[in-house]
C-alpha cells in the first residue's frame, strides 16, 4: 500500500542537477546584497525621524514611509516598469541627455540593483516599527543629561539612541542571516525574464518549475528541508557570535 520509500533519492537529484551551482550563486548574490543594503536604511530612517521635534511632521513622515509596505509586488513591479523599462521615465531622460536607450528591466547588470532598490523602498519604512518601539522606552532625561554635558546630535545618537536600539538590531541581524536563503519569491518571479535568467534564476524559482510545474513534490519538499536546516545552523552560529561580541542574543 502507498508509494515506495525513496530514501535519499530526492537529495541525490538535487545535488546532481547541473544548474544547482548557478542557482545557489544567484540566491546568495541576491540575498547578501539584500542583507547588506536593506538592513541599515530602517535604522537610519528611525534615527532621522526620532529626532524630529514636530510630532505632527513625524507622524506624517511615518505614514508616508509605511505606505509602500501595503503595496503588493504586482503594483511595485508596475511602478518600477513605469520608470525603468525601455520606454519608461528614467530611460526617456537618459535618451534625451545621451541619445542612447537603456532598458534596465532586461539588463542582467541592473537586475540585482532593481531587486534591492525596490525592496528598500517597499520595506524600509515598515522596518522602523521595531526600532521605534525600542526607543519609546528610553528615558527623555538621558537626552537632556547628554545635552547638559555638551553632547551634540551625533554624540547623543552614539551614547543614547544606538545603545537603546542594539538589542533589536542584534535580533534583526540574526533573523536576517538565518533567512539568507529565503528570497522574496513573488518579487523575483515578477521581475525576472529570459534576458536576466542567468542572474535571476534562484533556488525558489527552480523549485517552482520542478516541484509544481513538473509535479515533483518530493523534490520541492527536500529543498525546503535543506533550506530550513541551513537556516537553523546559520541562526545558531550568528546567535553564538552575537553573544560573544555584544553579550546579547536570541537565546
Amino acid at each position: 500500500m502507498g508509494a515506495p520509500w525513496v530514501g535519499l533519492d530526492n537529495y541525490r537529484y538535487i545535488f546532481s542537477e547541473g544548474e544547482m551551482l548557478k542557482l545557489i550563486r544567484n540566491t546568495l548574490t541576491i540575498s547578501i546584497a539584500r542583507l547588506i543594503f536593506t538592513f541599515f536604511p530602517p535604522i537610519i530612517l528611525t534615527i532621522a525621524m526620532f529626532d524630529l521635534r514636530s510630532t505632527r511632521f513625524k507622524k506624517i513622515n511615518q505614514t508616508l514611509v509605511y505606505i509602500p509596505h501595503f503595496f503588493s509586488w504586482v503594483i511595485i513591479y508596475g511602478i518600477v516598469m513605469a520608470f525603468f523599462s525601455g520606454d519608461g521615465f528614467i530611460n526617456a531622460v537618459i535618451t534625451t541627455v545621451t541619445g542612447k536607450s537603456v532598458d534596465f528591466m532586461t539588463s542582467p547588470k541592473a537586475f540585482v540593483p532593481l531587486i534591492v532598490g525596490s525592496q528598500i523602498w517597499k520595506e524600509a519604512g515598515w522596518g522602523t516599527i521595531l526600532y521605534f518601539a525600542a526607543l519609546t522606552g528610553v528615558n527623555p532625561e538621558l537626552y537632556e543629561a547628554a545635552k547638559i554635558d555638551g553632547a551634540g546630535p551625533i554624540q547623543r545618537i552614539k551614547a543614547v539612541t544606538l545603545p537603546a536600539m542594539l538589542p533589536v538590531i542584534t535580533f534583526s541581524l540574526i533573523m536576517a542571516i538565518g533567512n539568507i536563503l529565503n528570497n522574496d519569491f513573488e518579487q523575483i518571479l515578477l521581475f525576472y525574464n529570459v534576458a536576466v535568467y542567468d542572474v535571476g534564476d534562484i533556488i525558489d524559482t527552480w523549485v517552482y518549475r520542478v516541484g509544481l510545474g513538473k509535479m515533483q513534490y518530493g523534490i520541492g519538499s527536500a529543498v525546503s528541508m535543506l533550506k530550513a536546516s541551513i537556516s537553523l545552523v546559520l541562526i545558531l552560529i550568528s546567535n553564538s557570535v552575537a553573544k560573544k561580541i555584544s553579550g546579547r542574543g536570541l537565546f
